[in-house]
């Protein structure tokens, strides 16, 4: 059985490049999550920047994975990031079921070049402990392909401690 969940919500390509990378490196199991909310080409675009900025969001479609999300070694959350807040499909998700997340992990991608710390903590408050690793990339960027692979890296090296 798979020891590792990379669950992900993507408003447009890069973040669904990302986690698809990193599972495929990982041999982990791979769930998209999604509204049902078409968010392609730029009228999708300009939508996914005002459900950024809502604090109600559109529930996300049922999905399913191979177990129960407390019985993963490590569970990797994707979202991109607008206008430095955590994607709100991803906030919701954490606020319902984040008390089942004992050993998580986050992606970032985002198209500015900081750091996002503080939306590492707004997503800790609903887990039942901090995250254990972290990695804000920015794909097509210089240093993508290192932070990616580092990130891998990282969870190799937690899974063999563990």
């Amino acid at each position: 059985m798979r020891d590792i969940l990379c669950m992900y919500y993507s408003r447009t390509g890069a973040t669904r490049q990302a986690m698809t990378e990193i599972a495929q490196a990982l041999d982990a199991e791979l769930v998209e999550l999604t509204d049902g909310v078409d968010r392609q080409g730029t009228r999708g675009y300009l939508r996914s920047g005002m459900d950024a900025m809502r604090r109600a969001t559109l529930p996300l479609a049922p999905y399913e994975t191979e177990r129960p999300l407390s019985e993963y070694r490590l569970v990797i959350l994707g979202t991109p990031v607008w206008a430095g807040r955590c994607a709100s499909p991803v906030r919701a998700l954490l606020k319902r079921r984040g008390l089942e997340l004992e050993r998580v992990a986050y992606v970032l991608t985002r198209k500015s070049s900081r750091k996002y710390e503080e939306i590492y903590e707004q997503m800790d408050q609903y887990t039942a402990r901090p995250h254990l690793l972290e990695v804000s990339l920015r794909p097509g960027a210089v240093g993508y392909e290192f932070w990616r692979d580092k990130l891998v890296g990282e969870v190799r090296r937690y899974l063999d401690a563990q």
